[in-house]
């Protein structure tokens, strides 16, 4: 089911209970405006809000990039005035934010260059499917940028301080394969099979109990916020687990030797 038109910079199809949202600005390497941001940041929203879709996955329309970051053409008008500057990062760091903490699991689905915002985007979800041919980078020291706090915290925790520093200073491109080796990347697969790949697994997670998909992603990220022990949230959760209809539908499935149907 196509909820937007296919013209637009960004638009959404669900199916399979999986919400696609496609950059589409294939001429300009998916280069995101300002707009951009902020438009992305709305359909992330809408797709967690809509129950209907389980996983969220992020694409290009074209094979040739990604996205190559964030379109440097507006920043000498928004990111240099006083006033402008804070709007601009707010739209960036809100949409990165929204979409690392959004409850329902996330992918990026990469094919040709990932760099820059393009690459924040990418570490920001849950999962990483690329393709063999794809390249990744993050260029601020290209232009003369300071990486935020927050995604330069989820660059460390994917990847470790050392090769976010080689990444962050250098501004080097680095291949899949290597991408792979350092963590930055969840599979690496032929270009043809990127999407096969991606969207089997995308509808296997929407098919597993939802309960347990979204405490296992507030549970690790609470992990990576330097909680340790249990609390009032992660009890409620392993509590409230116990007490639903998935939790028994999956036992009795179990037990009955037949696939689960979960609610």
């Amino acid at each position: 089911m196509s909820v937007e038109s296919a013209d637009e910079l960004l638009y959404v199809d669900v199916a399979d209970r999986v919400g696609t949202i496609v950059i589409n600005r294939p001429e300009k390497r998916n280069a995101l405006t300002h707009a951009m941001w902020v438009r992305l940041g709305v359909l992330i929203e809408h797709l967690e809000a809509n129950d209907a879709v389980k996983v969220i996955v992020l694409r290009s329309s074209d094979h040739r990039a990604f996205s190559a970051g964030a379109d440097i053409t507006e920043f000498r008008e928004m990111r240099t005035r006083v006033g402008a500057t804070d709007v601009y990062d707010q739209a960036v760091r809100g949409t990165e934010d929204r979409l690392a903490h959004c409850q329902k699991p996330t992918i990026a689905m990469i094919s040709g260059f990932c760099v820059g915002g393009g690459c924040e985007i990418a570490v920001a979800c849950d999962f990483r499917f690329a393709a063999s041919s794809s390249k990744f980078g993050i260029t601020p020291a290209n232009i003369g940028l300071v990486y935020s706090l927050a995604g330069t915290k989820r660059l460390v925790d994917l990847i470790g301080p050392a090769n976010a520093k080689l990444m962050l200073m250098s501004g080097v491109l680095l291949d899949a394969h290597r991408s792979l080796n350092l963590g930055l990347v969840t599979n690496v697969c032929a270009d043809d099979e990127l999407s096969e790949v991606t969207y089997s697994f995308a509808r296997n997670i929407a098919s597993k109990a939802q309960l347990t998909v979204r405490g296992a992603k507030r549970i690790i990220e609470m992990i990576l916020q330097g909680v340790s022990s249990d609390n009032q949230e992660t009890q409620a959760l392993q509590e409230g687990a116990y007490a639903s209809a998935d939790y028994h539908e999956g036992v009795d499935a179990f037990i009955s030797r037949r696939k689960p149907a979960f609610s």
